[in-house]
């Protein structure tokens, strides 16, 4: 089959791109210049089987969310991914950033109405959309709590915390994949996978392994650099009204080692206001 003039664009501008440029590290002999197909389609978050399509020219109407992913993952400036645009005959325009989620006022009030265990709204991206003063505690070990995967695997403090971290690392992509197979062309969810699969080996391992998983309501133990271990259960409720969130609760069982330490945490969280973000979690800006 022919190559098109979209495939044969794709072609050169993964040529010209190494595993170093994206950071990722470089496995087995390379045959072809600059990345693989399947890399290019990893960071892109689409199938391999997908984007060889796109370039062998068998798919033919690639939606504008892949396009601007498969443009940031070839590092195409604004004139190339325009070009790249028009190549897939697909309407050029600036990608709209994608709105932030609101929480409502109501929401809100009913988290600042559990002060004694900590309650946060999270969406299907694992972004935390709104905590308690209790939750935002919790958290204050992270440089910033505003999503769970990043938490995960991106900040030192993750590895702490999270006592069972395995487990959490793999909780975190299966739910990464489940979002994703809600909507393949959410832009801020195939950012987001982008950026952990260049900078974290395990998410990258993980996210190959395609497992697909939802919440589940086992306790789990953390260890917080203030109070020391807690071991808490949670639920999750769909937020109606708004079907990307879910609020969820955590408890710990009554007058155990964990119930201490999370009264002592919320005797530490009062005397210290310093820290923003008690209501409300900070959001990298859209890239």
């Amino acid at each position: 089959m022919a190559q098109t003039p979209l495939g044969a664009f794709l072609a050169a501008r993964r040529a010209r791109l190494t595993p170093d440029d994206v950071g990722m590290v470089s496995t087995g002999t390379r045959r072809v210049a600059g990345l693989r197909r399947e890399e290019v389609a990893v960071l892109a978050g689409v199938s391999a089987d997908y984007y060889t399509r796109l370039e062998q020219g068998r798919e033919r109407n690639p939606s504008p969310a892949v396009l601007d992913a498969i443009a940031r993952t070839l590092d195409l400036g604004p004139d190339a991914r325009d070009h790249l645009f028009r190549l897939a005959d697909a309407p050029v325009g600036a990608a709209p950033a994608p709105a932030r989620p609101q929480v409502t006022r109501g929401l809100r009030e009913l988290l600042d109405a559990w002060p004694d265990t900590p309650a946060v709204v999270m969406n299907h991206r694992l972004d935390l959309l709104a905590r308690n003063a209790l939750a935002d505690a919790f958290y204050r070990d992270f440089t910033d709590a505003g999503n769970y995967a990043r938490m995960t695997f991106l900040d030192p403090a993750g590895r702490t915390f999270f006592a069972d971290w395995e487990r959490a690392a793999q909780a975190s992509v299966a739910n990464l994949r489940l979002a994703l197979g809600r909507d393949p062309h959410d832009r801020a969810a195939l950012d987001l996978i982008a950026e952990l699969t260049a900078q974290a080996p395990e998410f990258r391992s993980l996210w190959e392994r395609n497992d697909v998983r939802g919440k589940t309501h086992e306790a789990k133990t953390f260890q917080h650099r203030a109070v020391g271990e807690l071991t808490l259960s949670y639920h999750a409720f769909d937020v109606r009204g708004a079907a990307d969130q879910q609020l969820i609760v955590y408890r710990a069982e009554p007058s155990s080692r964990s119930a201490e330490a999370l009264k002592l945490l919320g005797m530490l969280g009062t005397s210290d206001n310093s820290r923003p973000g008690s209501s409300e979690s900070h959001q990298p800006a859209p890239r």
